[in-house]
């Protein structure tokens, strides 16, 4: 699923331009826009490659939903040659890494659209880089929040 990552949005942008789509392929597609939410759309470093990640499972999820919405593509008449040549760069990307006959713990399980995967917070304490991604973030937000209440309470001098 790493190797299907950087394809995620050219995924979704051909998806979503999609004109002959039934309400399968839209519920699948609505699926991996709702769960790369869950995910927090993918920032989390490590999330796609990383088996040890809080955020590996769940991101897991929704790559295997883009590529079924990829796969899907592929039947429709006004999106077929788009979705092959997609297709056929990422087979060429997992031959070049050799990875076409690697799979991640998480290939074998199904997903139902019903059914949003979660990270495991609790495992973001215990893997280094989500950690730090995370610690980042707030002290970036702190630092922002900072930075405004001083600009707000300082006022500009009057003259006499």
């Amino acid at each position: 699923m790493a190797v299907i990552a950087p394809y995620y949005g050219r995924i979704v942008a051909l998806a979503s331009s999609a004109s002959d789509t039934d309400e399968a392929f839209r519920r699948v597609l609505n699926f991996t826009l709702i769960q790369r939410a869950y995910c927090l759309w993918g920032v989390m470093p490590g999330s796609a490659g990383n088996e040890d990640s809080p955020f590996n499972e769940c991101s897991h999820a929704y790559l295997a939903a883009a590529k079924m919405v990829l796969l899907q593509m592929r039947k429709m008449k006004d999106e077929r040659a788009a979705a092959g040549d997609l297709v056929s760069e990422i087979d060429s990307a997992l031959v070049r890494n050799n990875l076409s006959l690697v799979l991640c713990r998480f290939s074998g399980e199904s997903f139902n659209t019903a059914d949003l995967i979660r990270p495991r917070l609790a495992g973001i304490f215990l893997h280094g880089k989500s950690l730090a991604a995370t610690m980042l973030a707030l002290m970036t937000a702190v630092a922002a929040l900072w930075w405004t209440a001083r600009l707000l309470r300082t006022k500009p001098a009057v003259a006499d």
